[in-house]
């Protein structure tokens, strides 16, 4: 009886074994479906589709897409940047990885990409894709994978496509062809307030987008700017993002790219409200509404930021 017991117990051991292995090697093999975690998405990027994302990712994607603009990449390289980092991070930004891989694209200081620091920095990280991208001949009539695969050599090669779509999306969106596309939800108490929302929000438009403090010559130049001011308390919680990219629709699409940009970041810097172009967020509500006619202008984008309790 006993040794029958036993042989009972040995198995059902082994049936679990069987059972956990099978449901491993089903997840692994499923992996190249997947689609992000459910958990804790906070963000809806809405344009010709819909991406659903948490804070953190919403943020880097935002990142990488400015600094593809910045260094006047086209779109396309937008798209194949994001697939990227999807495939090797899940747009976070990884303290390891295979081997001595960090980062958002899991870039490797043994390959010559730069020192853990560096690559740690998501501009950084962004800008040394952008450039070895464009070095590959012909990819811009390459498939998003092929592309992608030219700079990363990675060994799953066709891993980058199931992200195609997805960075599509994003790439409308954080590029400003679709107005109102970036919706987050933002709660609990802000992680910055006040003066130190404002100099990160400053710091971040300067180096994602090459923006520059106003100057009486700005307007001349042609370019976007950013200014600060204080409320009606005095308390220095408002920032100005002036437009003045040519023709209007071009100025337009860049109003939405900043404003679209500034909701992106909103959990990390604090912000409480943007308002573009007669449509207003507010971390509060979490979406878009209209505003009244007489509040409309599309030159300007204005973010305000939690005031210091």
């Amino acid at each position: 009886m006993r040794v029958r017991t036993r042989a009972v117990a040995t198995g059902f051991v082994v049936l679990v074994l069987i059972v956990a292995i099978g449901t491993i090697v089903a997840l692994r093999q499923a992996g190249e479906g997947l689609r992000l975690p459910l958990a804790g998405r906070a963000c809806t990027v809405q344009a010709d589709g819909e991406v659903t994302l948490d804070s953190q990712q919403m943020a880097n994607a935002a990142t990488i897409a400015a600094i593809g603009v910045q260094r006047e990449m086209p779109e396309r390289a937008v798209v194949v940047a994001l697939a990227t980092a999807y495939q090797e991070s899940g747009l976070r930004n990884l303290t390891g990885g295979d081997r001595d891989s960090v980062g958002l694209f899991q870039q490797r200081p043994s390959q010559g990409w730069g020192t853990p620091k560096q690559i740690r920095d998501p501009r950084y990280a962004a800008g040394k894709f952008y450039a070895a991208l464009k070095k590959v001949r012909g990819w811009e009539d390459m498939r998003v994978t092929d592309a992608a695969q030219k700079v990363q050599r990675s060994a799953f090669p066709e891993a980058y496509e199931k992200w195609a779509d997805e960075s599509q999306v994003l790439t409308r969106a954080l590029l400003g062809h679709a107005s109102t596309a970036v919706t987050c939800a933002v709660g609990g108490d802000p992680v910055m307030r006040g003066a130190a929302a404002i100099a990160a929000l400053t710091e971040g438009l300067a180096l994602d987008w090459g923006l520059v403090a106003f100057t009486d010559d700005d307007r001349q130049v042609g370019r976007s700017y950013f200014t600060s001011a204080v409320d009606s308390s005095g308390n220095p919680t408002l920032l100005k993002v002036g437009i003045n990219e040519s023709p209007s629709a071009e100025g337009v699409r860049a109003g939405w790219r900043y404003t679209h940009w500034l909701v992106s970041h909103a959990k990390e810097h604090g912000v409480k409200r943007v308002t573009y172009d007669g449509r207003e967020w507010t971390a509060k509500r979490g979406d878009w509404k209209r505003l009244p006619d007489s509040d409309r202008g599309d030159t300007e984008v204005l973010a305000e930021v939690h005031a210091d309790v």
